[in-house]
């Protein structure tokens, strides 16, 4: 399984920017994707994880303004960020595994893509 994650940049405080990472390889062996995110300085992050076939998710208590969703047909899964902020600053990883989607452990996946940075100037 490969990830390929897109959709950073610089962009300004109050934007809405839609990442974007393409599943490829086998996602039929993935249960759960999610996004983890790491900004300078700081550890590790859980973001929000989807289910592959069923459309849960799960998010983490402070993302209330991101929304994770998939679209199957194009093996993609999207993370809308609304209304960003300068702490949402971040290189922001994608990440697959055939575990539970509540676990925010980046040990409990098994594929990860090579990230994409997120700069959110004020």
């Amino acid at each position: 399984v490969q990830l390929q994650a897109s959709g950073g940049g610089l962009v300004q405080a109050g934007d809405s920017p839609t990442l974007s990472c393409v599943v490829s390889g086998r996602p039929d062996s993935i249960y759960a994707v999610a996004w983890f995110r790491q900004a300078p300085g700081k550890e590790r992050e859980f973001v929000a994880a989807i289910s592959w076939s069923g459309g849960r998710s799960y998010y983490l208590d402070s993302a209330d303004r991101f929304t994770i969703s998939r679209d199957n047909a194009k093996n993609t899964v999207y993370l809308q960020m609304n209304s960003v902020k300068p702490e949402d600053t971040a290189v922001y990883s994608c990440v697959a595994g055939s575990g539970s989607i509540y676990n925010g452990n980046p040990s409990g996946y098994d594929y990860w893509g090579q990230g994409t940075l997120v700069t959110v100037s004020s």
